[in-house]
């Protein structure tokens, strides 16, 4: 009885199980009636064992394609629930301009959420697992208060170069009073250049894998690709269609204890949106697989950076029936810019390859106390203008604060840039990357 309990088969068939109930209920159409503590329920367990079917299945496809693309792939699927989300916004702002604020509201709160959560929340947890005994190549044990660090391999320098070029841009995007056809062009451009440098390369030396993916990739390539697909249909399925309840829930739940919508909007939907990512990289971690996390997070961030912003103004455009720029007002261009300079500080922790715990804190203290200052400003100040107005002036400190400390970091890593920049160069001509910790 245990044997059939511990094959991987099992794994396999709880995460479906997990699933059943909201595909049961979302076919026969009872989900839409029921209460908004039911619905974050099964949606919430669907969403879980969507994710790990999602994981193993970015595992198994390691064994046959490019382990930047498996992961690429993953990303893309995990933040499906994202695009959709931002996607209604941008539609419904054809007909109500407020949309157009959401639609940037909730697309900046998953970019800044992946970063001062998840890169945070990745670094402290796969460093945690190692001292407590879990085994990983990648985390470096070192002397002095908090410095104990992720070490990445080199061959994510290629994400990270883009995404620092995509974050460049970004400062950008504001000063045309909206998204337009110009940053549809670089950012989506960015984007599938990027893709084509990646799925080129050879198929890596896959990790040793147990569990589900090593049951599977002992199978013919035949099998292992159905299964693959099957995976990846069914997770993406799961995560298209629960997600949204999921959030849409949540919100309802957070007004009925009177947090502001638009609070909601930008943290609270975005939060449960990217959830399928942190169970899948909290995943990777626990099996010692803290660059495969990491990567898999930078693919998020860099097709929400590009792909998300620059699909939306295709979006209102097609709503709209006519070509379109998509308008916000200046507090969402301030919130552009806090996500940039906050990108622009994290990639600016990443260019030597790793990021420490106090870097990780840093990032968390950051975001959450800029998330926390704007939630009090909100609950504390009645007039609305007037609140508005502090906000703002919160978010360009918060902006001021990430370039400072990060344009003096990037100063004092100049060579490690350049590094970086060579061994992308590398990725990019086929070569390959110096091996970890030999010199470049």
């Amino acid at each position: 009885m245990s044997s059939r309990l511990s094959h991987p088969l099992s794994a396999v068939g709880l995460a479906v199980l997990l699933s059943l109930p909201w595909v049961v209920l979302d076919a026969t159409g009872i989900a839409e009636g029921l209460p908004e503590l039911a619905t974050v329920a099964v949606s919430g367990l669907a969403v879980l064992g969507a994710s790990f079917l999602l994981a193993w299945g970015a595992e198994t496809a390691e064994k046959d394609v490019p382990r930047a693309f498996a992961l690429a792939v993953l990303a893309v699927l995990a933040v499906a629930p994202e695009y959709a989300v931002d996607a209604l916004y941008a539609w419904q702002a054809a007909s109500d301009p407020s949309k157009a604020n959401l639609a940037v509201a909730n697309m900046t709160g998953a970019n800044r959420i992946l970063i001062g959560l998840g890169w945070s929340g990745i670094a402290l947890f796969s460093i945690y697992k190692a001292t407590r005994g879990r085994a990983d190549d990648n985390v470096l044990d070192r002397s002095g208060t908090l410095r104990d660090a992720v070490q990445l391999d080199k061959s994510i320098s290629t994400e990270i170069l883009f995404l620092f070029v995509a974050t460049v841009y970004a400062f950008f995007v504001p000063l045309n009073g909206g998204i337009d056809w110009v940053d549809t062009i670089v950012l989506v451009g960015l984007y599938f250049t990027y893709i084509a440098i990646i799925v080129r390369g050879d198929v890596d030396e896959h990790d040793e894998q147990v569990g589900v993916p090593a049951y599977f990739q002992a199978k013919s390539r035949r099998v292992r690709t159905t299964v693959v697909l099957t995976l990846f249909v069914y997770s993406g399925f799961l995560i298209f269609t629960a997600v949204e309840p999921f959030a849409h829930g949540l919100e309802e739940l957070g007004l009925q204890f009177g947090i502001p919508e638009f609070f909601m909007v930008q943290w609270i939907a975005p939060l449960a949106s990217e959830s399928p990512e942190l169970v899948i990289t909290a995943y990777l971690v626990n099996k010692a697989r803290s660059t495969a996390a990491f990567n898999a997070l930078i693919s998020s961030k860099l097709n929400q950076w590009t792909l998300l912003i620059g699909t939306l103004v295709v979006v209102y455009s097609l709503a709209l029936g006519r070509y379109g720029t998509l308008p916000f007002d200046f507090k969402q261009a301030a919130e552009i810019w806090l996500t940039a300079a906050q990108s622009f500080f994290a990639l600016t922790v990443l260019v030597n390859f790793n990021i420490s715990v106090r870097e990780a804190v840093t990032l968390l203290v950051l975001f959450v106390s800029q998330v926390v200052g704007e939630f009090i400003i909100i609950q504390t100040v009645p007039n609305e203008a007037v609140a508005t107005e502090y906000s703002i002036t919160l978010l360009l400190a918060y902006t001021a604060v990430y370039i400072l400390i990060g344009g003096g970091l990037l100063f004092y890593r100049r060579r490690d840039f350049r590094q970086l920049a060579r061994i992308t160069v590398r990725n990019v001509r086929g070569e390959p990357a110096p091996e970890p910790g030999r010199a470049d």
